[in-house]
């Protein structure tokens, strides 16, 4: 099974995917690690990524699209869990043709619904592991009292730079502008899924399962 997650910042994308992957044996692709990744790796695409980061460029839709085309001819796992991608009308007809040149099938695009002032509340108190991403927030989910990581035993947490209320907004905005089209998108071909995702992270990932089988 292949699926897009897609949601507004912050509505829990990153953290359903790592959950997904684990009780599914499904493979998240996330654009932010696939470029990570691809720096340090020294191959032909990678050297392509490390030159346009370091020159403080975007990185093109093309080159994303390549990365994900490695990954498809991999080991499929039970399937993968496109994080992040798409973003825009144009990444979603790349990916749709991709999936078709490499003989895949897009199987369902959960929407994670989140009220906007559910999501400032809830990013304004998130934290992150600083060794293994492990997110964490001061409301529904503390950093264990021994102030150690509970994955993994990490000492270290940290609290991005914009995961404040005027940025958050900003990034909203960002969203309903360039990324919620996906949604009448992807309704019209029959592949949405909508989900609510407020509740504790346990809940959510069962209201997906459901919409999954």
């Amino acid at each position: 099974m292949n699926i897009i997650l897609i949601g507004p910042p912050g509505a829990g994308k990153g953290t359903q995917a790592r959950i997904l992957a684990f009780t599914r044996n499904m493979i998240q692709l996330s654009t932010g690690d696939m470029l990570r990744d691809a720096r340090q790796s020294g191959t032909e695409m990678g050297n392509k990524v490390a030159a346009v980061m370091d020159a403080g460029e975007l990185v093109t839709d093309e080159i994303v699209i390549g990365l994900i085309e490695e990954k498809l001819q991999g080991d499929n796992a039970g399937g993968f869990i496109f994080d992040g991608f798409p973003r825009t009308l144009a990444q979603a007809d790349a990916l749709g043709e991709l999936l078709n040149k490499t003989g895949h099938t897009l199987d369902a695009v959960v929407e994670m619904r989140v009220d906007d002032e559910a999501l400032v509340a809830r990013i304004t108190a998130r934290s992150t592991c600083g060794d293994c991403g492990e997110v964490y927030n001061d409301q529904t989910k503390p950093i264990p009292e021994d102030g150690k990581c509970a994955k993994c035993g990490g000492t270290e947490f940290k609290r991005r730079a914009d995961d404040n209320e005027e940025s958050l907004r900003t990034r909203l905005m960002e969203y309903y502008k360039k990324t919620s089209p996906l949604i009448g998108y992807y309704h019209a071909k029959g592949d949405l899924r909508p989900v609510d995702g407020l509740g504790e992270i346990d809940e959510v990932a069962v209201r997906i399962a459901k919409v999954l089988d």
